[in-house]
């Protein structure tokens, strides 16, 4: 494969089927030099297609393309379980929380005390089913289009039942996160929804593993500092959560 063009796409793919490539795999496989493998990975990151990591590179989302909630249950597990226990321990007095779609949301969900009276507000059928047999908590689906990769609500139907609320605290996911942009995700009704629980909620926390900060999509839903706290792990450099902390959110590491 000697034509840089194919020899990227390649790349790009493998990366969005297996969730990240290694520099070494991909010059045995491709037949090429470990620095030709590097000089694609510089140029995919370039054109915002990839973010290179210490000997490889993991796919960004983008408006083109967006990971299934099934893979997300793949990657990154330990750092999300860590992620969601902290940002559960966010919660306060709140009594009334938002939780968005995707995997690690889910796992604060499901990392929330089960022994007090809790009203949950999602448009995520895998958050609603895993806490529907809580006994304390009350689980409100936002009605809508359930979209097919993330099995979550959207359009006008879920964003008019949330502006109806006034919600203590909102957990938000996002696919990417940067001090520039602030909060992005590909497609514009996700947007929408996640735009409607920051303007809808008196306290907003983010939570979200380290490959998400410096990834920029392509809608902005909310500024970081709109954000009360972000809660991602120890694999974001300190000097970096500095950085964030400054324009206004709380950073906790874990």
């Amino acid at each position: 494969m000697v034509n840089a063009e194919d020899r990227q796409r390649e790349i790009v793919r493998v990366a969005r089927h297996a969730g990240s490539v290694d520099v070494t795999e991909l010059a045995a496989e491709l037949g090429v030099a470990k620095e030709t493998v590097r000089r694609d990975l510089r140029a995919l990151e370039d054109h915002g297609l990839v973010r290179r990591t210490h000997g490889g590179a993991y796919p960004v989302e983008s408006a083109g393309f967006e990971t299934t909630l099934a893979f997300r249950t793949t990657m990154h597990v330990p750092e999300k379980r860590r992620i969601a226990a902290a940002a559960a321990d966010l919660l306060g007095d709140a009594e009334t929380v938002f939780v968005d779609e995707g995997f690690t949301p889910q796992l604060i969900a499901e990392a929330l005390p089960r022994d007090r009276p809790l009203t949950v507000v999602t448009a995520s059928l895998a958050t609603a089913g895993a806490l529907a047999e809580a006994e304390r908590t009350t689980v409100l689906l936002l009605g809508g289009r359930v979209r097919a990769g993330t099995l979550a609500t959207v359009d006008h139907w879920t964003t008019k039942m949330l502006a109806g609320f006034v919600i203590d605290l909102a957990y938000i996911g996002a696919n990417g996160i940067s001090r520039e942009y602030g909060l992005t995700t590909p497609d514009p009704a996700v947007s929408e929804v996640k735009a409607q629980a920051v303007r809808a909620a008196r306290r907003t926390v983010f939570a979200g593993v380290h490959t998400k900060f410096g990834a920029v999509s392509f809608c902005r839903f909310a500024p970081v500092g709109a954000l009360e706290a972000i809660v991602t792990s120890t694999q974001l450099p300190a000097s970096e959560a500095h950085r964030y902390s400054m324009l206004g959110p709380q950073v906790v590491r874990v």
